[in-house]
């Protein structure tokens, strides 16, 4: 396993690969959600390469930048269990030198949802995204589907662009109970931890009405909400019941594909998870 720190340090191993790269785009402190994509990339692909860069331009003022967890010796462990053939862990001014003023934004996508919640946090998604397609040269890149949006975001981003890369999305890996897996979970409570297994539950309760044939946005919110609300340390930032493609809210009965996703708070930790609703 090569691991490089600058685009100059990884492009002659790159060059070196033959056949089909998959790349696994990460901020780090790797789980078994980042795992699932390297096994997956695995089977598709000829080699895999990971990318390891907590990226400053997608957290906010408020946001929890210097606090994101990091743990470098057991990321590098796990790319090297999972098979991974290159590993770029540039530094901030490797990716942004000093004076670089060009960013990526895909319009009216990124101003919603968490969007809305996080004012240009997608810009800086984008934008560090195109790098690391341009500097890595992959022909397919793997994103969990847990950040929907961020994977409607980036799929859009790579048509416009006409960019040479297949964007995969993987499903949601979850706790043994429920919770979806985040390297931000770590800062929660024991007691914020059993409460936030309600997001989960209020999922799945929807899912399960819509399969029983509730097709009504409102209803379908309602239950989600209902399930969040009964918890005391819970804050809804929002739950959104949204088309799959436009990301615009569903009213009334839904007669599309619709993305059911939410964001909330537990003391300092945002939660958000989803589920997919296909007609």
């Amino acid at each position: 396993m090569h691991v490089a720190r600058t685009v100059a340090e990884f492009r002659a191993p790159r060059a070196a690969l033959g056949g089909t790269l998959g790349l696994v785009p990460t901020m780090g402190f790797l789980h078994e959600g980042h795992r699932s994509l390297m096994r997956r990339a695995r089977a598709e692909c000829d080699a895999v390469a990971v990318s390891i860069f907590v990226n400053p331009t997608q957290f906010g003022p408020n946001d929890d930048f210097d606090r994101y967890p990091r743990d470098e010796p057991r990321d590098l462990a796990i790319c090297e269990a999972e098979g991974v053939a290159l590993v770029l862990m540039p530094p901030v001014d490797e990716v942004y030198p000093e004076g670089a003023t060009t960013t990526v934004s895909v319009g009216p996508l990124s101003t919603v949802l968490e969007g809305a919640a996080r004012p240009g946090h997608f810009d800086g998604v984008t934008t560090v995204v195109s790098k690391l397609f341009a500097i890595v040269q992959p022909q397919r890149a793997y994103f969990g589907q847990k950040d929907a949006q961020q994977l409607v975001v980036i799929k859009r981003m790579t048509r416009d662009l006409l960019l040479p890369v297949e964007v995969i999305g993987c499903p949601t890996v979850r706790e043994p109970d429920g919770l979806a897996l985040s390297s931000r979970n770590v800062y929660l409570s024991p007691e914020e931890r059993a409460q936030a297994l309600a997001l989960s539950r209020g999922l799945r309760r929807a899912e399960a009405a819509w399969g029983d044939g509730v097709h009504d946005a409102e209803a379908l919110r309602a239950l989600v909400c209902a399930e969040i609300e009964a918890q005391p340390l819970a804050r809804i930032d929002y739950v959104s019941l949204a088309d799959q493609g436009s990301l615009e809210e569903c009213r009334g009965a839904i007669a599309r594909d619709a993305l059911l996703s939410l964001a909330v708070r537990f003391g300092g930790t945002r939660l958000i998870d989803n589920v997919l609703l296909p007609v």
